[in-house]
């Protein structure tokens, strides 16, 4: 099914970019004050009888495992989900899931100069 999703969002972003220029060229005649509204009646009419699916407001962007279109990570084109299975697994390059829980906080001298209150707050002694 995830497929089909994705095959159906590809051929939109195809049509999208074959008729964008016309498409532009369509609005900006009907937003020109400039020009006659019988003409810009006409051109709102062409722009009318252009394929809806080659508006750029209809392509989505959609996960390449799943199919998934909410929650997607534009660089690396997967959902949220996806990402953090593949990142707890390792087989995405510079991504590791992080953990600070039961670690031992560090602190500079200069963090301690700052927020002398922090260091009562958490407990922990810093180490310069």
């Amino acid at each position: 099914m995830s497929e089909k999703r994705n095959i159906r969002d590809h051929k939109r972003r195809l049509l999208a970019a074959k008729y964008e220029l016309r498409r532009k060229l369509y609005k900006a005649f009907c937003k020109d004050p400039d020009l006659p509204s019988d003409m810009r009646d006409k051109h709102r009419y062409k722009l009318s009888k252009l394929p809806r699916n080659s508006s750029f407001a209809r392509v989505r962007n959609r996960c390449i495992s799943t199919g998934r279109p909410r929650s997607v990570y534009e660089f690396f084109r997967i959902s949220r989900i996806v990402f953090r299975g593949l990142a707890s697994r390792g087989p995405l390059m510079g991504i590791k899931k992080s953990s600070w829980r039961g670690t031992v906080v560090h602190w500079s001298a200069g963090v301690q100069r700052l927020f002398p209150s922090l260091k009562s707050e958490c407990g922990t002694e810093p180490s310069e």
